[in-house]
């Protein structure tokens, strides 16, 4: 079990230079918005934009009684979900000069990736909540479910960056499935539309059903629109996390080290 061991330190020594992740991720956001009006906000307006195009142009609601909040709240965490399967997939091929200049620890940029997801996140979040209130959803401490499961998906998100960065690095060809996958995944996910139907082997049910993103809006969603808790879609959801983890740590273990050459 040294490899594990090996895995665990490499994510201790990354963390403890947290102050470098956390400058390095703040001047990749700032960089990506430099000259711009508008800065970083740009993240906002085009979270509100894509809110507004589902809700005023497809405009479907499945029955949904608050439709605005649940493609709201769907999109904040689909978005979350792309940009780390997508920037993921590419991590240690877009690192690759400091992987092979420098001996920081491979998951300093895990980290640092996790935190400009956050951040972007953080901005398409002011906007939900503001969609929230005004479309009328009731503040409950059912809430504070959300909460946690938004925690939930930010503690797996290290480990989901992980497993993709080295498949990306092993196999380059799975950045443009992984990238046609996420566009497509929107669409089969239920972000924008439901499934009220009990048909689970149905062409809706499958992809309702039988989609583990599906139990990832569920956490977030459900406790703030129908007030009650998805008690098996957290079961599941943590399982996942917890097997994202362990996958995670086995290939730091086993592989971390010949990352180096095949870049």
């Amino acid at each position: 079990m040294k490899f594990l061991k090996d895995a665990v330190g490499d994510f201790v020594s990354a963390f403890r230079m947290r102050r470098i992740w956390l400058a390095l991720a703040n001047e990749e956001i700032s960089d990506q918005h430099r000259r711009t009006s508008l800065g970083p906000f740009w993240l906002l307006i085009n979270y509100l934009i894509f809110v507004g195009t589902f809700v005023f142009i497809i405009g479907r609601d499945d029955g949904v009684p608050n439709y605005t909040a649940y493609v709201a709240l769907g999109l904040l965490v689909w978005f979350y979900i792309m940009e780390t399967m997508n920037s993921g997939v590419s991590l240690f091929v877009r690192e690759e000069a400091f992987i092979k200049g420098t001996t920081l620890p491979l998951s300093l940029y895990v980290l640092r990736m996790t935190m400009q997801a956050l951040m972007r996140a953080g901005y398409a979040a002011l906007g939900c909540v503001a969609l929230l209130f005004l479309s009328g959803a009731d503040l409950s401490w059912c809430w504070l479910w959300s909460a946690a499961a938004i925690l939930l998906i930010i503690l797996v998100t290290p480990a989901a960056i992980t497993i993709f960065a080295f498949l990306g690095a092993f196999f380059p060809d799975s950045q443009f499935i992984v990238q046609n996958l996420t566009r497509i995944g929107m669409f089969l996910t239920p972000v924008f539309w439901a499934h009220t139907g009990g048909n689970v082997f149905g062409v809706r049910g499958i992809f309702y059903y039988w989609n583990p993103f599906t139990y990832f809006l569920e956490i977030v969603r459900v406790p703030i629109l129908a007030g009650n808790v998805p008690v098996r879609s957290f079961i599941l959801c943590l399982g996942i996390s917890l097997a994202a983890w362990l996958v995670a740590l086995v290939l730091y273990g086993r592989l971390r080290r010949q990352v180096v050459f095949m870049l």
